[in-house]
Order: structure tokens, then C-alpha cells, then sequence
């Protein structure tokens, strides 16, 4: 995050995310994006991004992830359009489960850049540039509560939050021989 550079407001933000999103949501290639982003089920793996979610679901929650992660893309379309198109800029804290899903729709990337191509935005979303310090009140709640309204809490938990749940799910992790949140494990397939 650039330090010398200031966001665009957020009420504006707001208003061509929301613009966006319904671009997104009225492209003709809208219906195959989200049956293949939500096929990525089979590839859902991580440790650390929708386990942090209370109770889990892959069924009951990867639509409504879908949601949340087009809100946050359209957000962060919208800040890089507004924003002078600066990357650095563009990341802006996202909550890990809402990024996880992100990456399945990124994981998309034929479909999701020729309805980014047909509406005229960027997507934008570099690892090593992601922030996941979300916090009720920051920048991105403040521009998604403008948007959309307050963001659904079971999916956007605060960075302090995710850190806590992490720290329980590596106690977990650990008794079944997975170690580094699932970076790791101790199981030795041939003795098993």
C-alpha cells in the first residue's frame, strides 16, 4: 500500500462498484462465470481463508461468498479506475474468506476477462500485494457499506478476528499431524 498516495472517496467508490457489479451481473457471459467460479469447489483447499468462517459450509456458503467476492472486486475496480489506475493503491483490505473466493473466480480467467474486456474495467488482484487487515470502519467497510450496506459478518471477520479463529484451527490442524496451517504434515501415506 502506497503511503503517499490517498484513496478516491469512498462515497464514489461506492457508486461505480455498485455500477460495476451490475455490469458484471448482466454480461451474457455472467451465468457460465459464476456455474465455473463455483465448480472451483473441488479445488477449495486452503487452511486459512473459509475455515476462519464459523461452522463451514461449502455448500450453503459458496454462493453467497460469490457475492461478497464480486463486491469486492467491483470495489477494487472501481479504486483503480478512480484511483489514477495505481495497483499498490488498489488492494485494499479485503476479509480472507472474501479473498479466497476472489481466487476462485480469478481462477476463471478466460470468462472473467472478457466480461472485464465488455464493461471497460481492470481486475485486479496480485498475492503479493493483498491486504487482509480488513476492520469494521476501514476504508473498504466504509465503501462497501455505502454500496450495499453493512457487509455480512460471517464472511468480512475483521483481521484481529481471523488471526484469533487462525490460531484455534492450528491447535486443530496440529492433532490431525498438519502443521503451518496445513503447509505441512506428518502423515506417512505408505504406513497409513
Amino acid at each position: 500500500m502506497s503511503a503517499t498516495v490517498s484513496r478516491p472517496a469512498t462515497k464514489q467508490v461506492a457508486e461505480r462498484a455498485r455500477e460495476i457489479m451490475s455490469a458484471i451481473e448482466s454480461d451474457p457471459e455472467f451465468p457460465a462465470f459464476t456455474a465455473a467460479a463455483l465448480a472451483y469447489d473441488e479445488a477449495w483447499t486452503c487452511f486459512t481463508g473459509f475455515p476462519v468462517i464459523s461452522e463451514w459450509n461449502l455448500d450453503t456458503d459458496k454462493r453467497p461468498l460469490l457475492t461478497e467476492g464480486l463486491r469486492a472486486l467491483s470495489l477494487k475496480a472501481a479504486v483503480y479506475e478512480l484511483g489514477g489506475q495505481d495497483e499498490d493503491m488498489t488492494e485494499i483490505p479485503v476479509a480472507v474468506p472474501v479473498d479466497e473466493m476472489m481466487h476462485a473466480m480469478i481462477a476463471q480467467p478466460q470468462l472473467l476477462a472478457r466480461i472485464a474486456d465488455r464493461i471497460g474495467i481492470s481486475v485486479i488482484h496480485q498475492t503479493d500485494k493483498e491486504h487482509h487487515e480488513y476492520s469494521v470502519g476501514d476504508y473498504t467497510d466504509t465503501a462497501y457499506s455505502i454500496a450495499w450496506g453493512v457487509p455480512n459478518p460471517r464472511y468480512w471477520i475483521g483481521h484481529e478476528e481471523a488471526r484469533r479463529r487462525l490460531l484455534i484451527l492450528d491447535d486443530k490442524y496440529a492433532a490431525a499431524g498438519f502443521h503451518r496451517s496445513g503447509k505441512e504434515h506428518t502423515i506417512n501415506f505408505a504406513a497409513a
